[in-house]
Parts: C-alpha cells; sequence; structure tokens
C-alpha cells in the first residue's frame, strides 16, 4: 500500500509542470522599460548614475550603491524603492504583481537568458525577444494547409481558416442562399441594396459561376469606389474642417482629396502607387508647376493626404507648439495607415512597450519635415495651388479691362441722369433758394455748414442716387438697366479662379531634423538621418535615406520611403494593409487592433493566414480588387450567419458569416434608395448641413453620405448616433455602441420620416391600391425579399390599427398613406434593415 501511494506521488510530481523561470530579457526588462529606464538607461543622462539596462548594471548600481543583489529583494533597492512606491516618481507605480514577480526573479538569482555584452551603445537598442515579436518578422508566404474538405475548401483562405475550425472541432457553416448572398454582397461593395431586377437576375442564374460573376459586377460599380473610399477616409482622418476648437475654420478644397480616393478606389488603382501619390504626389511633378493638366491635379489633391490632421494653426495661440501638434497628428494618421504601430507614443521618449525609439520617431518625422517645414509653417489658408491656366489669367486681365472701362461707362451714365433729375427736382424751387440748395447738394458730407446740413436735411426730395431714378425717370431706368447687362455679360466671360489644397514641397529646403527633448520643439538636441523604423529592417540594419535626391528638385525623402515600403519584403505595411481589407468584410481585422500591431495590440486570430494574404496582396501588384474578390468568394464570406454549432460562440474562428450593424453611411443611403430618393450626383464640395426643428444636425440633400459635409465640431446627427467617426485625428476602428440618440433620430429625425414618406408613396405608384400587394412591395423594397409566411397578414393588421387610430385622432390627410407611411418607417428602422445580413 505504501508502494503504491508513493508512486502515486512520484506521479503527481511528475505530472505537475514546474513554475517556469524568470528570465530578465523576457519577463524583467519589459517591466522596467515601462517604468524605469525612461531615466535609467534610456537616455546619456542617468537619473542618480544608475543604469538598469543590464542585469549587471544593476548589480554594479549608481549614486546611491547597488540596486540589485542577487538572491535578496530585501536588500535590492530598486525592489524596495518599487514596493514602497518611492519609484517611479509621479502617480503612475509598478503594479503590485509586477512588483512580485521581480522579488521572485531576484530570489532565483536574477537569471538572464544569455550572456551580457561588455558594453553598450546609447539608448535601449532592441533586443532578441523585440526582433522575434511576430509583426516585425520578415514577411516570408507561409505554405498553404492541405484540406480534408475539398467541397467547402474553395480557396486558400478557407484552407487556413478551415485548420484552425478542425483544430478545435468545428466546422463551416453552410452556405447562405442566394438571395442572402446578393444582399450582402451589394451592401459589403457598394453600400447600396440590390435591385429587384438584379435579384431575380442572380436567383435565375444556375451557372456555376454565378455567384462570381455577381461578384464581379458589384466591384466594377462605380457605387463601389464611394463605399470603399469611406473605409480608407475614417484611417486618413478625412475632415472638411480644421477642427480647431470653437472655430473650427473650414477646409473649402479638402473635397479633391477625397474624390481622389473615390476614383483611385473604383479604379483599382494599385495602393503602392495610390500611397505614392498621397505621401509624395508633389514630388511626381516638374517644377516649376505651370499650367497644371487634369492628371497632375489629382497628384496634388492626393496629397491632401498629409494635410487631413486637425490644425489649429490658424486659430492663433501658441506657433510653435500647436504647428508641432498638427505634425504629431499627421504622422499618426500615417503610421496608423502604412506601419500599424503606434510611433507617436515615441515622441516624448522611446516607445515604452514596442522597439521604436525616440530617435527613430524623430528620423520617420525628417522625412516629411521639407515638406511641412515647421521653421517656416504655413495656415491651413496659404496651402492652396491655383488650378489657373496662363492663358486664363491673361484671359482675367483683359476681361477686367473690359469690365472697369463697362463699370466707369455705367456710372458716368448714372450720373449723367442724377444730374438732370436733380435740376429737374431743384427747378420746382423758387430762383433764390436754387444757388444755396445746389451748393449744399454738391458740397460732401464733410465739408457742410450747419446752414448747408440744415438745407440737406429739409429737402431729402433733392438727395437723388442711381437707386431712386426709377421713380423720377424711366428712360434713366432703361438705359442703365442695358449697361448693367453688359456688364453682366462681361463679368461672366472672366474666368473663375479655382484651388487645390494639398502639400507642396519648396525646392530647395532640406531641413535638417533635430531630436526635441522630452517631445518639446522649443527644445531641439542632436540631429537625425531622414529613415524608416529600425525595426522594420528585417536584416537587423537601418533603411537610411539621403537628406536630397539631386535627381529631382525636391529632396525626394517621401517618395524614398514609400518606394522601400511597397518593395515587397517590409514586414508592416502588407500586412497592415490586407488586415483593413479583411476587416472591412468582417467587421473585425485578423488583428482587431488595426492601427496597433505591437505590444497594445491584439494579437492575430490567424497569422499565417495575414501573412499569406500580405504577401497575396503584393504579388498581385497590390491590387486591392483582387484580394476583394478572393476573400468574397471565399466559403469564410458565403457561410450563413446563424448559429448552429455550440462552439465558437464569439466566432473567432470564423465558423460563420459575423453579424454586424451597418455603418451610419450605409444606413442612410439604404434608406435613400428604397424611398426612391438617392441622388446619384457624384464628386464636387461638401454638401452643407444645417439643424432641422428638432435641433438635429441634417443635410436636406440627398446624395449619398460621403459627399455630406465632415465637421470635426459639429458631425451630421444621424451618421454620428450611428457611430461615424468624430472629431478625433482619425478612426481606426468603428465602434458599434447602442444608444437613445440612435432611438431619438429613427423614430423622430426629419431624415427618417420623409424617407418613409417617400418610400410609402414609391410603394402606391408601383403597387396601386391592393393593400397586401402594397405590403408585400414594401416587404420587397426594405428586405430584398418576399414576406414570410404570416407576416403580410400580421403588417395588414398593423394597418388597419394605424387607419384606425389614425381616425380616432382626427387625422385629415390620406389615411391609408399615413399608415403605410408608418409601416414604412417600422421596416426602415427594424434589425433586419439595419443589420447585414
Amino acid at each position: 500500500m505504501l508502494m503504491v501511494l508513493t508512486i502515486v506521488g512520484l506521479s503527481m510530481l511528475q505530472g505537475t509542470p514546474a513554475a517556469p523561470s524568470l528570465m530578465f530579457e523576457t519577463d524583467i526588462r519589459p517591466i522596467l522599460k515601462v517604468y524605469c529606464l525612461d531615466c535609467h538607461g534610456a537616455d546619456d543622462k542617468l537619473s542618480g548614475n544608475l543604469d538598469l539596462r543590464l542585469v549587471r548594471l544593476a548589480i554594479k548600481g549608481g549614486k546611491h550603491g547597488p540596486a540589485l543583489k542577487q538572491g535578496d529583494p530585501s536588500a535590492s533597492s530598486m525592489v524596495e524603492r518599487m514596493k514602497s512606491g518611492e519609484m517611479p516618481p509621479g502617480e503612475k507605480k509598478v503594479p503590485e504583481a509586477q512588483v512580485l514577480l521581480i522579488d521572485r526573479w531576484i530570489k532565483a538569482g536574477a537569471p538572464t537568458r544569455r550572456a551580457e555584452p561588455d558594453r553598450l551603445d546609447s539608448g535601449l537598442g532592441i533586443t532578441a525577444e523585440e526582433r522575434n515579436y511576430w509583426f516585425f518578422q520578415p514577411l516570408v508566404r507561409p505554405a498553404v494547409p492541405m484540406a480534408a474538405s475539398k467541397d467547402r475548401v474553395r480557396s486558400p483562405i478557407d484552407a487556413f481558416v478551415f485548420q484552425r475550425l478542425k483544430s478545435q472541432g468545428v466546422d463551416f457553416a453552410p452556405d447562405a442562399d442566394k438571395r442572402t448572398l446578393i444582399v450582402r454582397v451589394a451592401l459589403d461593395l457598394t453600400g447600396l441594396p440590390p435591385s429587384e431586377k438584379e435579384i431575380q437576375a442572380f436567383l435565375a442564374d444556375s451557372g456555376n459561376d454565378s455567384y462570381e460573376k455577381m461578384v464581379d459586377r458589384y466591384l466594377a460599380s462605380p457605387a463601389y469606389g464611394e463605399r470603399w473610399a469611406r473605409h480608407w477616409l475614417d484611417v486618413f482622418g478625412y475632415a472638411d474642417s480644421d477642427g480647431d476648437g470653437t472655430a473650427d475654420t473650414q477646409r473649402p478644397y479638402a473635397f479633391r482629396f477625397r474624390d481622389y480616393v473615390i476614383r483611385s478606389v473604383e479604379s483599382d488603382k494599385p495602393l503602392d502607387r495610390m500611397f505614392l501619390e498621397m505621401v509624395a504626389g508633389d514630388e511626381l511633378l516638374p517644377r516649376p508647376l505651370g499650367d497644371l493638366s487634369p492628371a497632375q491635379v489629382e497628384l496634388l489633391a492626393a496629397t491632401g493626404f498629409l494635410r487631413m490632421g486637425p490644425d489649429s494653426t490658424a486659430a492663433g495661440g501658441e506657433a510653435v507648439l500647436n504647428a508641432d501638434q498638427a505634425i504629431a497628428d499627421s504622422l499618426k494618421i500615417i503610421s496608423a495607415s502604412l506601419l500599424g504601430v503606434s510611433v507617436g507614443c515615441a515622441q516624448c521618449h522611446d516607445h515604452k512597450y514596442d522597439p521604436i525609439s525616440h530617435a527613430d520617431y524623430f528620423r520617420l518625422r525628417a522625412v516629411f519635415n521639407p515638406a511641412w517645414n515647421p521653421s517656416g509653417w504655413k495656415a491651413p489658408g496659404a496651402r492652396v495651388v491655383s488650378l489657373m491656366t496662363q492663358q486664363q489669367r491673361q484671359e482675367r486681365t483683359k476681361v477686367e479691362a473690359e469690365e472697369r472701362e463697362a463699370s466707369m461707362r455705367r456710372e458716368a451714365k448714372a450720373q449723367e441722369w442724377i444730374g438732370r433729375v436733380f435740376e429737374q427736382e431743384i427747378a420746382k424751387f423758387p430762383e433764390p433758394q436754387r444757388v444755396p440748395l445746389r451748393d449744399a447738394f454738391k458740397t460732401v458730407a464733410e465739408k457742410r455748414t450747419a446752414e448747408q446740413k440744415k438745407l440737406v436735411d429739409d429737402n431729402p426730395k433733392l438727395a437723388i442716387s442711381a437707386g431712386v431714378l426709377y421713380q423720377y425717370s424711366p428712360q434713366a431706368v432703361e438705359e442703365l438697366k442695358k449697361l448693367d447687362d453688359s456688364l453682366a455679360a462681361i463679368r461672366s466671360r472672366k474666368p473663375v479662379e479655382s484651388f487645390v489644397a494639398g502639400l507642396v514641397e519648396d525646392p530647395g529646403v532640406t531641413f535638417q531634423t533635430k531630436i526635441h527633448y522630452r517631445g518639446d520643439p522649443r527644445q531641439p538636441t542632436k540631429p537625425v538621418v531622414p529613415g524608416d523604423l529600425t525595426i522594420a529592417s528585417p536584416d537587423g540594419g537601418r533603411f537610411d535615406i539621403p537628406d536630397d535626391d539631386p535627381t529631382i528638385p525636391t529632396t525626394g525623402r517621401r517618395m524614398a520611403w514609400v518606394r522601400h515600403l511597397f518593395k515587397g519584403s517590409h514586414p508592416l505595411t502588407g500586412r497592415v494593409l490586407a488586415n483593413r481589407l479583411w476587416m472591412g468584410h468582417f467587421g473585425r481585422g485578423i488583428v482587431d487592433t488595426p492601427a496597433e500591431f505591437g505590444k497594445l495590440g491584439l494579437a492575430p486570430s490567424h497569422p499565417e493566414l495575414l501573412d499569406w494574404m500580405a504577401c497575396q496582396l503584393a504579388s498581385s501588384g497590390w491590387s486591392a480588387k483582387s484580394l476583394h474578390r478572393m476573400i468574397l468568394n471565399s466559403t469564410v464570406y458565403r457561410q450563413s450567419s446563424k448559429i448552429v454549432q455550440a462552439a465558437d460562440r464569439s466566432n473567432n474562428l470564423y465558423c460563420r458569416f459575423p453579424v454586424k450593424r451597418l455603418e451610419a453611411e450605409v444606413i442612410r443611403d439604404r434608406m435613400l434608395s428604397v424611398s426612391g430618393q438617392l441622388d446619384a450626383t457624384r464628386f464636387g464640395p461638401a454638401v452643407v448641413t444645417a439643424e432641422d426643428a428638432a435641433g438635429l444636425l441634417n443635410s436636406n440633400s440627398n446624395r449619398r453620405a460621403i459627399y455630406l459635409e465632415v465637421r470635426r465640431s459639429r458631425p451630421e446627427t444621424m451618421l454620428s448616433s450611428f457611430d461615424a467617426p468624430g472629431a478625433a485625428v482619425n478612426c481606426d476602428r468603428r465602434s458599434q455602441a447602442t444608444s437613445a440618440m440612435q432611438a431619438l433620430v429613427l423614430m423622430n429625425g426629419d431624415f427618417v420620416r420623409n424617407q418613409s414618406a417617400a418610400m410609402a408613396k414609391r410603394v402606391i405608384t408601383e403597387a396601386g391600391a391592393d393593400p397586401s400587394i402594397r405590403i408585400s412591395k414594401a416587404i420587397e423594397l426594405g428586405f430584398c425579399r418576399p414576406p414570410f409566411a404570416g407576416e403580410a397578414g400580421m403588417l395588414m393588421q398593423f394597418m388597419a390599427d394605424q387607419s384606425a387610430l389614425l381616425k380616432t385622432e382626427g387625422f385629415k390627410g390620406d389615411i391609408n398613406e399615413a399608415g403605410l407611411t408608418n409601416l414604412c418607417q417600422q421596416i426602415l428602422t427594424s434589425n433586419e434593415f439595419l443589420y447585414a445580413p
């Protein structure tokens, strides 16, 4: 018996895993980097002469003696000061759990994973552990898993997802029905519902490739550009105003950048080319600019990307600090769009979680500083380029000369008639009074004597002006009108000057960028070399950019940087872009923090799939439509959204299509489409918004939401209530909140009520007088399907109840139409309408 117990006891001991050994590099240094190394290692000026970057340096200690004694936490001042709260200074203290971790590590002898170097360069450097983080690994196309289920694995995307599903004992959900799929694809790619004609054509197509052909049709739609440009404009921080507090001055030409993005997305402009134009479009142009062709205007409009961040420099205040903040916000947008890490965390000190140094932050700034030119900063209103050609300028000068001559002729004729009428009226006075009256009225007001002022005041009928000639002489009015018409005709020929807003680097401005001590632009220190983030160089080297490219008029820094990002081996950019495209379809990314792939972000759910898609995106020539097509044609995308399996309830593994609410703009545009009121006019200046009777900010326009004015201080009420981006720098990922404001907008807002009424009129026009046909038509328009069994009867009862209620309330209008309007509003505000199928 004792032997059995002994054996069982040994077995239990052997089966219990030992607590993992704590190591400095993997467990302790990350804590010290967050709380201690800013003062004790990141800078050449060591606080207390104490360096904590290495264990041996901590043992050596500083001004107050050793900070670490191996095996004895109580004799290690670093941990004792953490426990007492003395260190680090300020409010942010080391959490108790992490202090205990350091305590355990010291008790274990403060081990390291490897021998420590004899010397260190200045700064924190990049450790092997930091370099081994998945996001900083070279981008290599992974092998596609072999699929056991050939009928459900339609593509490499399916193979990667199916592999994860099977490892958890889960399978794909069945495909959604064809009607659901066309509604899903149409809303996803165009932001508009399919027409009944499109639905019937798809249902009638029994070919094996009917689904793929349907996807291609919507990818070719102009509405696709408007829909998917909105995804990009979120992260680009698009706004029609500067966001400078209460003033929030307008950006009258920002729309050209919005239109550029729409056209680029619609035409499937390769992403490497699109970002090259947005970051360095002006560097692709000859200097001086001269007369601009439409293609050259597009390149300048593209650089609006670098001016999209909030900018308070036109509102007064501390000019240097305001310009610095505008630059920091712009760099945030750039890094969120292309790098996927929060480089702004290194603006004042080394990044506390990711291997991005304070110097790296300013190396990246140096790429853009010749164009931003902080020392010669231009306020927003001065950042425009005229689109007027030399020929138009000459024509304008000629027309203005004609205008001056015509204006002088008109004025001379007016004075002639004023003189005639004056003499005609003064002749009615007795002769002795005429001379003093004439003198009084001919003398300028400032030089009149008291007696003359009285004469003028007492005789207002003699104050003849061009505006009152009609009271005295129809002939005068007729002659002056002819001259006015002639003047208007001349003015109508004058070319109207328009502008494009963007960023234009002045030739010859190289601008030496220096590190700002603690991020303060008033305290520049060491100069830096322009370049990419050090950690983004897979070979451990560093991508530096020459200060100036002698072959082009500008420095060429931005052009060189973008081309480096898209050469195919960059570890960050391809993953970031592929993830963003995936997120647009599924509502969340493979990395669900799309602008934060570093330690502060979430881990990827399917890292190999992400790498495969990033490589595929590059090999396709950076075609977004190519990746769209692969995603939409996959089984992962075609699945039903119904929950049919108990496992993976959160759908992290994509065992079904995710249920997601439509974005604010799609909800609005879908309502306009269903009501028949959608104005398909494209491009041009932003549509201005205004307050309605309920105090909600709306637009009277029925154009698509992407064309509505985006004011940082005054977001459109319906869009903002459904989580459209607001006043922030940019929007990396939209939230999906439920709020009381949504109910207010849907039930009481003018827009929804107006679309409900318009939808009712459309139903009456298309369905005729039969109530049952009207109800079927309303369901068909709103939900893209016929009524379910029993649904029509239920809605017939609703209509009868509405009619009775309206009669009781003494409603004076068409009761049937009013009841149908209320029914349409129920459809437009239902979950089936507001959510993707």
